[in-house]
This record gives C-alpha cells, sequence and structure tokens, in this order.
C-alpha cells in the first residue's frame, strides 16, 4: 500500500462554498413545491424546526471532528463512541445514501439536458456526466475545491436573483390576471396558516428534512481542509443564515406572490418568478441553475463517498484495496467503485429512466436521517466518556448540552416515524430496514471469516 496521506488541499474558501452549496440542491428548487402542497404556509415553521434540527447535528459533528479528525468521520466516531457495528452501519448506510443521491442527480442532469436535446437518449448524458465527475475526483482535491467553490456561487446568485425579483414584485405590487392579488396577505387567506391541518403540516417534514440531505459532507472534509480548528466552525456557523436566506425568504416571497395552492401547478415556481418580471427566457436560466446544482450534487457526493469508504478501509470495515492513494492523495479506488455504481445508473437510464428520480430519492430519504440520528449518539456517547476536564477543553462544544441534543435525537426518530406513516415514503423506511438488517448480516459474517482466519 501506498503511504500517501489525503492532503490539505481545501482552503477556507473551498470550505465556506461547499457548506454553503450543500443546502442548495434539488430540495429548493423542487422538493419545496412538494412540502408546500402538503402543509401549506405552516411549511416554514417545518423549515425552522428542521433546520434547527439539523443545525443541531452538525455543531455534534464539529465537536467531534474538531476534537479528532479522522478519515471517515462520523464513521468512525460511531464505532470509537458507541460499537465496531454502530460504525459499520453508519459508514456504509451514508455510502449507500451517497451512490443513491448520485444515481437520482445523473438521472435528473439527463432530464434537464432533454429540455434541449429532446433527441437525444438520456443515457449519453447519464454516461457523459459520470465521466466528467470521475475525472475530476479522480484529481487533486484542491481542483474538488474549486469546482464546488464555482458551482455554489452560481446557486447562490440564482437564490439572491430569485429573492430581489420576488421583492421587486412584492414592493411594486405587480398583479396576476388569473391568480389572487399579489402581498403577504397569501400566507394566511388561502385556508389559514395550516390549510391541510396538523396531518399535513406533520407530513411535510418528509420532504423537508431530506432538503437539508448531505450537508453532513463537512465532516469529511475537517481532514483535508488548511486551518480545520477556525474554518470549520465558521462554515457550520452559518448554517441558520443559510436556512433563512435560502428557505425562509425565498419560500415566504414566493408564497406571498402565488397562493400556496397554486405553486407546483403553472410550472416551476422560479421560472414564475422570472417570468413575471419580464424576463422570458425564465425556462433556460431556471435550467443552467438546475444542472449546476446537479453537477455540484454529483460531484460532492462522489468526494464524499469516496472519503467514507477510504475511511472504512483503514478501521477494516472494507477492502484493504480501497485504503489505497494517488500521489495527489486521492482515494482511486474507492472513486473507481462509485464510478461503477454511477454505470449503473446510466444502465438504468437506458431501460428506465422514467420513474427512476423519485424511486431512488425515497430511499435515499431513510438513510440521510439514520446517518444524523448516528451522528448525535455518537457525539452524546462522546460527551458521557469525557472527564469534566475534557469538556472544559473541547475546541466547539455544542450548544445547550444536554437538552438540545436529547430533542433533536428525539426529532430525528419521530421523522424516521413519519416516513414510515405517510402513504407515499413508506416504501423508503422498508428498504431502509432491510438494508440495516443486510449490513447487520454482513458485519457479523464477516467477524466469523476474520476469526476463522486468524486461527488457521
Amino acid at each position: 500500500m501506498t503511504q500517501h496521506e489525503l492532503k490539505k488541499g481545501l482552503s477556507k474558501r473551498h470550505i465556506f462554498f461547499i457548506a454553503l452549496g450543500s443546502a442548495i440542491g434539488t430540495g429548493l428548487f423542487y422538493g419545496s413545491a412538494s412540502a408546500i402542497n402538503l402543509a401549506g404556509p405552516s411549511v416554514l415553521f417545518a423549515y425552522c424546526i428542521a433546520g434547527a434540527a439539523v443545525f443541531m447535528v452538525m455543531r455534534a459533528l464539529g465537536e467531534m471532528a474538531l476534537q479528532h479528525p479522522s478519515a471517515g468521520s462520523f464513521g468512525y466516531y460511531a464505532t470509537h463512541f458507541i460499537s465496531p457495528l454502530a460504525g459499520f452501519v453508519t459508514g456504509w448506510t451514508y455510502v449507500f445514501e451517497m451512490a443513491l443521491v448520485c444515481l437520482t442527480d445523473i438521472t435528473a442532469f439527463a432530464g434537464y439536458m432533454d429540455f434541449w436535446y429532446s433527441g437525444v437518449s438520456s443515457w449519453v448524458w447519464a454516461l457523459g456526466i459520470t465521466l466528467i465527475i470521475t475525472g475530476i475526483n479522480l484529481a487533486a482535491v484542491k481542483i474538488f475545491g474549486e469546482l464546488e467553490f464555482w458551482l455554489s456561487a452560481i446557486k447562490v446568485l440564482a437564490i439572491v436573483a430569485m429573492i430581489v425579483a420576488g421583492s421587486v414584485i412584492l414592493i411594486f405590487g405587480f398583479q396576476y390576471s388569473h391568480h389572487a392579488s399579489v402581498g403577504l396577505h397569501n400566507l394566511w387567506s388561502n385556508g389559514g396558516w395550516m390549510p391541510n391541518g396538523w396531518f399535513g403540516f406533520i407530513a411535510c417534514f418528509s420532504v423537508v428534512v431530506f432538503a437539508f440531505g448531505g450537508i453532513e459532507i463537512i465532516g469529511l472534509t475537517a481532514i483535508e481542509t488548511k486551518d480545520a480548528d477556525r474554518n470549520i466552525p465558521k462554515s457550520i456557523n452559518t448554517i441558520p443564515m443559510r436556512i433563512l436566506l435560502f428557505y425562509l425568504m425565498t419560500l415566504t416571497i414566493l408564497m406571498s406572490i402565488y397562493p400556496w395552492d397554486k405553486i407546483g401547478l403553472d410550472g416551476s415556481p422560479f421560472v414564475t418568478i422570472f417570468n413575471s418580471i419580464g424576463i422570458k427566457s425564465a425556462a433556460n436560466i431556471l435550467n443552467i441553475v438546475c444542472i449546476t446544482a446537479a453537477i455540484s450534487a454529483i460531484n460532492s457526493d462522489m468526494y464524499g463517498a469516496s472519503r467514507m469508504m477510504y475511511g472504512l478501509a483503514q478501521k477494516g470495515s472494507a477492502l484493504k484495496q480501497l485504503n489505497y492513494l494517488s500521489k495527489n492523495g486521492t482515494p482511486i479506488s474507492a472513486v473507481l467503485i462509485m464510478f461503477l455504481v454511477l454505470i449503473i445508473g446510466v444502465v438504468l437510464n437506458y431501460f428506465y429512466h422514467e420513474g427512476l428520480f423519485f424511486f431512488i430519492a425515497a430511499m435515499a430519504t431513510f438513510a440521510t436521517v439514520l446517518v444524523w440520528l448516528m451522528i448525535l449518539l455518537s457525539q452524546f456517547c462522546m460527551r458521557m466518556k469525557l472527564t469534566k476536564e475534557e469538556v472544559k477543553n473541547l475546541k466547539y462544544p455544542v450548544p445547550f448540552w444536554p437538552i438540545a441534543p436529547i430533542l433533536t435525537i428525539f426529532f430525528m426518530m419521530f421523522v424516521i416515524v413519519v416516513v414510515g406513516i405517510i402513504p407515499e415514503t413508506r416504501v423508503a423506511l422498508y428498504i431502509g430496514m432491510g438494508w440495516v438488517a443486510w449490513l447487520v448480516g454482513c458485519y457479523y459474517i464477516i467477524k466469523i471469516l476474520y476469526k476463522k482466519n486468524a486461527s488457521i
């Protein structure tokens, strides 16, 4: 095995925009419409609650990452502070989550390209973006960080443009000929704040929570980040601002301009706003932004999955070949494994493009929440093992300990229950439970085989 190590090639600028961009994706551009249709204006409260919970997850991860920087991040922490089985399940569930999201996003990318080139088969676009992203991830980590910086910048500019455009509509009171008048009153005048009752409000969490999926990638960047003790906390501390700006402001403006029950019925909400101020090429602009978001997501997910597999291999929870690094510090074998997974996505796009996106996205929901729950439990167990002096010396302690972490743990359990209650997402719970059972079985089989080999 090569003695090369992961390189600290990510700067403050890279980390800030990776953190910024991780909260902006299809969950905002398209998923928000589904959440609004479930809960109406009360979805704003759901984003506040879920955002606070995600912030606590990231603070828990940040506390562990700065106290014990490690390849594999939360997979290692679950192993070290809970049990080897917990680490095995957490690490491979994260890889599973990233693989599913990658498959979802290459499918989405193919759909976005079909908007302009409807005569080209979807598998061609899926294969093309797979080859490009694999090439980027095989390069030095600095290349990954630079690409994420620019992709995230484009997404941020798109959101800011939407907020400015929506504010202009509200200030000058532009009217729609076929909709109710524009104004903040739309937040309560179409059935009230909670038009679909408590069930609609609770059901929306299955969509709202998943919108923040992938944000935990910050924990995996810690070991490759320059001056991590300063840059990681700064990036995590921007999460409340991102939630306020990108979700609450955006959706407040959106539901003030359009009655909540009309959102998603006349095309994308973003197209609606751009069209309303006379930008006729709104669909093309939105498509460019969506393509950018998809490329960013695929790039980040391949990075996250490859680093997790490398970390698992270092701890003996994966094939030792995944521990191999190139001269520039890239886990080549792990990246190539993700490449093979995406090739499966290309094949699926060839045979079954229609309906593939939503089927895979449903399976990823359970994995996301389970990983977050394990991060919280790992941090809780770590704290219980520390002495009072060690707690005082923590570089980045979780706020409101222990009440806030405990409440967040119960919230994650609540979301898992919600996934099982809602008929449309119930299959995700079944698949998720099957996946965990499969991992537990694999863990004990590997353990038995290891003991047999050791005794020979």
